[in-house]
């Protein structure tokens, strides 16, 4: 029969907990997320083989600028220039809050 995660005494925090302890939980997210958000903008630029001169064109800003947008480390894009940035490739920019309840929670760590 298998033990279940509370039976379990080798089962340990999540490592969202442990990046909550740390105090750099939001600093992850965000890093995270930043750096998908440039790699698909870096892909659908290869895809449509869009240059970085022609890009920074289509949004109405300098070739600098694009360079912080695409700048995976760089955490202070703003909205409106992520909105032109997607439209300069043909996308949108989808974004939703998710609530995790406790039994969202204890289902990711029972998986």
């Amino acid at each position: 029969m298998a033990k279940t995660t509370e039976q379990n005494p080798h089962t340990g925090s999540s490592f969202d907990d442990f990046l909550k302890a740390d105090g750099i939980y939001e600093e992850v997210q965000a890093r995270a997320l930043k750096r998908a958000l440039a790699e698909q903008l870096m892909d659908a630029m290869q895809s449509n083989k869009i240059s970085k001169v022609h890009m920074a064109q289509r949004m109405a800003t300098s070739r600098s600028q694009l360079d912080r947008v695409l700048d995976p480390s760089n955490l202070s894009i703003q909205l409106d220039t992520l909105i032109k940035a997607a439209s300069a490739v043909g996308s949108t920019v989808e974004i939703r809050l998710k609530r995790n309840s406790p039994r969202t929670r204890a289902k990711a760590a029972l998986a």
